[in-house]
């Protein structure tokens, strides 16, 4: 089959536009991504800060699970539970080594933090790295995993 120097021009044309806008589109999509899942995040730790269980219970999935320091499982429910108690008080805090890695529909989430309040009056600080799944369900980004790692001091 013969191409004519016209339709040889209009397919490197229509080729080297895809070429040129599909990695732009893409890194722009990740670029959203990666900064929605960061206010995400950060929004997610201030309402634990405040307590606030409808933003808490907001983000997270229905089957989420946490897998604590000491390999303890929490479900939505008791881990909700926790942090509602009345006993406990988080201090505001920074997560340090913030990174997003995303993988399709998946999203990693991984810090370190320093955190520091009182649980029944009596002060605590507990330094941890964590890492947060995520997975976009019908197009809303939900937390379905917390693994923490406790650092000694």
């Amino acid at each position: 089959m013969k191409l004519t120097r016209t339709a040889a021009a209009i397919l490197v044309l229509i080729f080297s536009q895809a070429c040129a806008s599909s990695p732009g589109s893409a890194d722009g999509d990740r670029e959203r991504t990666v900064a929605l899942l960061t206010r995400t995040a950060d929004d997610w730790d201030k309402a634990i800060v405040r307590k606030d269980r409808a933003a808490i219970e907001a983000n997270m999935a229905e089957d989420f699970r946490q897998i604590g320091g000491g390999g303890n499982v929490e479900t939505k429910t008791s881990f909700v539970e926790g942090l509602m108690s009345p006993q406990l008080e988080i201090d505001p805090y920074a997560v340090e080594d913030f990174d997003v890695r995303l993988y399709g529909d998946v999203a990693l989430l991984s810090g370190r933090t320093d955190m520091t309040g009182r649980y029944d009056g009596k002060p605590f600080t507990s330094h941890y790295r964590y890492i947060d799944v995520y997975v976009r369900r019908q197009g809303a980004w939900k937390v379905v995993s917390v693994q923490i790692t406790k650092i000694a001091p």
